[in-house]
């Protein structure tokens, strides 16, 4: 089977070029004088690299895409045709776009890697970089990449560059509870309207009040103090 791997980097050209040069396909077309005859080749436009890899790719072809959250509209629409003419794609991302290709493909949820992984990919990107560092030395610098391959070689690079890396992992994914927090402000609001209408002062005073220390609350928690990065 024919496979090509693929991440889009901001260059139509370029992603699809990398696709066809990996599956053997031509990427280059005759170049012709005014009299029509051949004086060379020249790059084939993105245009012409799609109907060329469209039409030498079939269900013997995989395609692998590591960050498919980056797939533009334009080769996702692409990427559409050559499903449909067999063509097996695998797209890999954090979460699922629930959009046009990514409706059709079975959603299949990968287990995070261990920390021995994580282990050995630092110490891949240490022989890569030519840092020696010891077996204790990575013990020490594996939690703050948590199980994330890329801040795996970041810390590397970090370490490298002699920087004094933070105590706590980088990594950490937050729940946006705001939804939560507005819709309990808008329940007070009601609970305030209701005791107006019924004439409740007790609903009337629980729901006002509320009402004002959530408000008060949601200004307090968006307060954040000065944050410097490195280098500035």
């Amino acid at each position: 089977m024919d496979c090509a791997i693929a991440i889009y980097k901001g260059s139509g050209k370029k992603f699809f070029t990398d696709i066809a040069e990996q599956l053997d396909i031509p990427t280059t077309e005759p170049k012709l004088n005014k009299d029509g005859e051949e004086v060379g080749e020249k790059p084939l436009t993105m245009d012409g690299l799609k109907e060329e890899i469209a039409g030498n790719i079939d269900e013997n072809t995989l395609l692998i895409f590591p960050e498919a959250k980056r797939l533009t509209t334009g080769v996702r629409y692409w990427l559409e045709d050559a499903i449909a003419s067999g063509v097996k794609v695998v797209c890999f991302a954090v979460v699922n776009p629930q959009r046009d290709i990514f409706l059709d493909m079975v959603e299949v949820e990968l287990e995070l890697p261990d920390n021995a992984q994580i282990r050995s990919v630092m110490s891949a990107e240490a022989s890569r970089i030519g840092l020696p560092i010891s077996r204790s030395r990575l013990a020490e610098l594996q939690p703050l990449a948590g199980r994330n391959p890329l801040l795996a070689k970041k810390v590397i690079r970090n370490e490298q560059l002699g920087l004094n890396q933070k105590a706590k992992p980088e990594h950490t994914q937050y729940l946006v509870i705001m939804p939560i927090l507005i819709a309990m402000l808008m329940g007070f609001g009601v609970v305030r309207f209701i005791g107006m209408g019924t004439q409740n002062k007790s609903l009337y005073i629980f729901g006002g009040v509320a009402l004002v220390s959530g408000m008060t609350l949601k200004q307090l928690g968006s307060i954040r103090g000065a944050r410097k990065r490195f280098g500035q």
